[in-house]
């Protein structure tokens, strides 16, 4: 099987090249390979292709960003996915699209599934959700994945960010009424290949790992485990603050986004 993962530059597209390669033959675009932003760009470069799979992790993910680069985010979120899985299509080819839980207005106050409905609060979640809408319109097997803050070891995430404040800083804090779900990579890894095959059915499939918690009880599990695997840190606990005291966000965020 030949698989096309466009996004191998990032957290998420980094992690399938590394574990796909050897198993299957990949092909990996980073963002110097291929701008998501220039459609012509996209059909020239994956349509003299032959492929089985395309996996798009590439996203402007930017959420405070996107607020006032409305076009580039839905050119990057909404506009790239469509041709992508017009390109699949034409080659009989299957899309796995990733999207995210930013899709949701937080309202629930419970975990979301995939078939509530999505009400985006911000132009990255607007732009994620047409995303989303322009792939599932081909009415083919393609298949959209929404994943929560995804973590792993090949590239720096919050965990990474949380654990560098701790070496460094006498006081960390973190949001503490805001919840989700953290994702390991390698679980994503693990469990996609089940759909790899064109005939497995598509549509919006959540995965996330089990649980939920804030960003401080993420940050505060965090140091507990790096504490307990010896290294030295300045800080024990993390403080709390709440989402109210985020003067420097532009974007909505969801409050709630347990998938």
């Amino acid at each position: 099987m030949r698989i096309l993962i466009l996004g191998a530059g990032g957290r998420l597209g980094g992690a399938l090249t590394r574990e796909y390669r050897g198993k299957f033959d990949v092909v990996a675009f980073n963002h110097a390979d291929l701008d998501l932003a220039r459609p012509e760009q996209i059909r020239e470069k994956l349509l003299p292709l032959e492929f089985d799979l395309v996996i798009n992790c590439a996203a402007m993910t930017n959420v405070d960003l996107c607020e006032s680069k409305r076009a580039e985010a839905f050119a990057i979120n909404a506009e790239a996915p469509k041709v992508l899985a017009e390109i699949s299509s034409g080659k009989k080819a299957k899309l796995i699209h990733f999207s995210t839980d930013y899709v949701f207005d937080g309202e629930k106050g419970q975990p979301y599934v995939e078939t509530d409905p999505a009400k985006p609060i911000s132009v990255y979640g607007e732009s994620k959700r047409a995303g989303e809408e322009n792939v599932l319109a081909m009415q083919d097997r393609h298949l959209v994945v929404r994943v929560s803050w995804v973590f792993g070891p090949d590239r720096p995430s919050f965990v990474d960010a949380m654990i560098k404040r701790a070496r460094e800083e006498e006081h960390i804090d973190a949001v503490a009424d805001k919840f989700s779900t953290p994702t390991y990579t390698r679980d994503i890894a693990g469990m996609l290949p089940s759909f790899f095959d064109v005939d497995v059915a598509g549509g919006i499939l959540h995965f996330a790992n089990a649980g939920e918690c804030s960003w401080q009880e993420y940050a505060q599990h965090t140091l507990d485990c790096c504490r307990a695997s010896g290294m030295s840190l300045k800080v024990k606990t993390v403080g709390s603050k709440k989402t109210s005291d985020m003067k420097n966000w532009i974007a909505r965020r969801p409050v709630y986004s347990v998938l």
